[in-house]
């Protein structure tokens, strides 16, 4: 007798229904609008200096060039401009997502007299430009004498009161029951908050933590007022500043954008699963 093989039934595929038809081609239509301007700006920083101004425009280079950015490493300090952004942004996210987290923690689980008004100070923040804050901070930074230092670029920056009400939002909605059993096991409250606390807070700190980074990297006006030293400037001010002395070069200015965004780039590539999961926990996107 011989062993008839089983058979394997196949489903047949399913078409495309009306919704997802009309749902996938507007998510086209929009990732082409948000795209088109990185494409424009590719484009443009391959053309030439006289072809990048030319009338009428057009998107294709006549004359594929990659003089621009010859020339954008030639005239400015790159290499220099983006070790400093690195640096200041690294350093603001780091001191802001632990600051953060301990005031969002504290706000959310304990209780002390002046709670409120605290609170009330830190949703105060929330409604205050920093331009605002631009000339007082500036005047602190000078009388501390940090002016054209890294700890006058950072400092300022690490006093974020929306990222203190996420965690704080997020804090809140944690069991107390996971912390009333490691009190009865006796662990502490830095214990608890370190060892439970935090791991389950995972979505909502890189969220946080990759919120503040982009914010920092972007940053161009505090930057600009504290620092007069080309070597501690960072990648806006920098590429600022060479179209300020050579004029609008705007094959240069594209090349040195897409430069300075790449990093934001491949953090929202590799880190948009983290982004969109912070999100969600923090409820961000109900506020």
């Amino acid at each position: 007798m011989t062993a008839t093989a089983p058979q394997i039934r196949v489903k047949p595929r399913r078409g495309w229904t009306a919704s997802q038809i009309v749902l996938t081609a507007l998510g086209v239509a929009v990732s082409a609008v948000f795209l088109s301007p990185l494409v424009w700006a590719l484009f443009t920083s391959l053309k030439s200096e006289t072809e990048a101004v030319a009338s009428p425009t057009h998107w294709l280079p006549e004359n594929w060039t990659g003089q621009a950015w010859s020339a954008i490493f030639e005239t400015g300090n790159i290499t220099n401009w983006f070790v400093n952004s690195v640096v200041v942004s690294v350093c603001v996210t780091a001191v802001v997502v632990l600051t953060s987290a301990l005031a969002g923690y504290g706000f959310a689980r304990t209780e002390f007299r002046g709670k409120g008004v605290l609170m009330g100070l830190v949703m105060a923040g929330l409604m205050v430009s920093p331009a605002v804050l631009g000339v007082p901070l500036f005047t602190t930074v000078q009388q501390m004498g940090m002016v054209d230092t890294y700890w006058g670029m950072i400092l300022p920056q690490c006093a974020h009161a929306s990222m203190v009400y996420i965690l704080y939002k997020f804090f809140q909605g944690i069991p107390r029951e996971l912390e009333e059993a490691a009190f009865i096991d006796g662990a502490g409250r830095w214990r608890v908050f370190f060892t439970i606390v935090l791991p389950l807070s995972r979505p909502s700190l890189a969220a946080v933590g990759i919120f503040t980074f982009i914010g920092s990297w972007n940053n161009f006006l505090w930057p600009y007022m504290v620092t007069n030293n080309p070597d501690l400037m960072t990648m806006p001010n920098g590429i600022a500043t060479v179209m300020n002395s050579y004029g609008i070069q705007w094959a240069q200015l594209m090349a040195g954008g897409l430069m300075a965004g790449l990093p934001l780039i491949i953090v929202f590539v590799f880190f948009q699963r983290q982004i969109v999961a912070g999100v969600a926990h923090t409820g961000l996107a109900g506020q």
